[in-house]
């Protein structure tokens, strides 16, 4: 009888419930204001087509997540893009501005659900995509630099933002 009660240490801890982390750095109006003060945005949501699926994956070597692109048009002729990347288990909600010229205007991270790698979120680190382009190399380790302790998040992040730049040249830079 006494020999069985060491099996229930174990079990119980794997019955025990794992820690979810969460935070909600910034609200989706809350970045469109950040990102184009006195600007307004209007929604211009898109289901992608199987052939922009095809073609977003050739152009930036990584798939959407979904069919849903959830955008925005700002007044000044630039885009405001919410998307979605899995850090190292959960997702990480993030938002890209791209300004009237198809350059990236800023990145932030909206939510955050992982229990490290929120360094993604250092300011010093999201300037580093300031000014890129569709087309242009934009990986980790090589013109974004990584950061130690969040190299999952920092990668998806960075394979995000080059995947919406690719998303917006086949997609939006010819919309009316």
């Amino acid at each position: 009888m006494k020999r069985s009660t060491y099996y229930l240490v174990p079990l119980a801890a794997l019955a025990a419930p794992t820690a979810v982390y969460a935070t909600v750095y910034l609200t989706v109006e809350q970045a469109q204001q950040q990102m184009f003060p006195g600007e307004v945005l209007r929604p211009d949501f898109r289901l992608l087509a199987p052939e922009q699926i095809a073609a977003i994956r050739k152009g930036s070597g990584e798939s959407p997540l979904g069919r849903e692109l959830k955008v925005w048009r700002a007044s000044g002729g630039g885009w405001f893009i919410v998307d979605e990347v899995v850090g190292k288990h959960e997702f990480i909600t993030f938002a890209l501005g791209i300004d009237a010229s198809g350059a990236v205007k800023d990145v932030e991270i909206l939510d955050y659900r992982e229990a490290y790698g929120g360094q993604v979120r250092d300011p010093r680190w999201r300037a580093q995509f300031a000014g890129k382009r569709a087309g242009q190399p934009l990986r980790l380790g090589g013109e974004i630099k990584n950061i130690s302790g969040a190299t999952l998040s920092s990668k998806h992040v960075t394979d995000g933002v080059r995947r919406l730049l690719a998303t917006y040249a086949i997609v939006l830079a010819h919309a009316g």
